[in-house]
């Protein structure tokens, strides 16, 4: 475990020394991880640790003070386009047009990807269908649930092919059913498309899920690794320790798990 891993080969992500500071205040402090193909990665960490600051930049919605990243090859600074073209996101609040229906929300998303009208059309319908929403079609975004809100999101993050699919804090404001749904899909997306998902999160439950976790804290990635490398690393002193004891052995305060 070591927040600096050495990166090596072509991995889905790459960030090295990642740095970003707004004036006086860094909000994320040199942050170096690579992330596999078809990885599920974690960040975990309270509110305020870096974990959105660090993906606005990987997604090219922020630009780095220093340092450099690569998302599937491509430098976020030098190639930003094409790293957009390459992944999806579902922001903590969701961003559809609540006036519009579901399948006016995705069709507006293929067009915005440079989709011809008969692949859009297929691609809505297949992905509607993975995602339980083939009923929704014509819905108001506004007439859904909280639930199926945020499956039209990944709807919308997943329907130009994006290999990597990134997830702020995607289970905020949703009840216990809802969430287990949730990751029932990503799980399946994951495991029929091969694709990468890079989650941030503050829930324990949810990090223990990933192949792997950076724990995220006041602005630094401060360990690295399985959420049993991790679990092991305290074991020696604490019987039957969870993540919330790594996290509090290595901070010295416990993270906020709320909902």
């Amino acid at each position: 475990m070591t927040s600096r891993e050495e990166s090596s080969g072509s991995g889905a992500i790459e960030a090295h020394d990642l740095v970003k500071k707004f004036g006086e205040v860094t909000a994320v402090g040199g942050v170096s991880f690579k992330v596999s193909p078809g990885e599920f990665f974690g960040f975990l960490g309270p509110n305020g640790a870096g974990k959105t600051s660090t993906i606005h930049m990987l997604c090219t919605l922020l630009k780095p003070t220093s340092g450099y990243a690569r998302v599937n090859g491509y430098d976020v600074a030098r190639h930003a386009i094409r790293v957009r073209g390459s992944i999806g996101l579902v922001f903590q609040e969701t961003t559809l047009d609540k006036d519009l229906s579901v399948s006016e929300n995705l069709f507006f998303n293929c067009y915005l990807h440079g989709m011809k009208k008969r692949d859009a059309v297929e691609r809505v319908e297949e992905i509607l269908k993975t995602l339980r929403l083939a009923g929704c079609h014509d819905t108001l975004v506004k007439r859904l649930s909280g639930g199926q809100r945020r499956r039209v999101d990944i709807a919308r993050g997943v329907l130009h092919q994006s290999r990597i699919l990134f997830l702020d804090e995607p289970t905020a404001g949703l009840d216990p059913q809802a969430r287990a749904d949730l990751w029932t899909f990503l799980q399946t997306l994951r495991r029929e498309r091969g694709i990468t998902l890079f989650l941030t999160t503050h829930y324990l439950e949810e990090a223990e899920r990933c192949d792997r976790v950076g724990i995220m804290h006041q602005a630094k990635l401060i360990a690295l690794g399985s959420p049993a490398e991790l679990i092991r690393s305290v074991q020696s002193d604490i019987e039957r320790p969870t993540l919330r004891d790594v996290f509090l052995r290595l901070t010295g305060s416990a993270i906020p798990d709320t909902r």
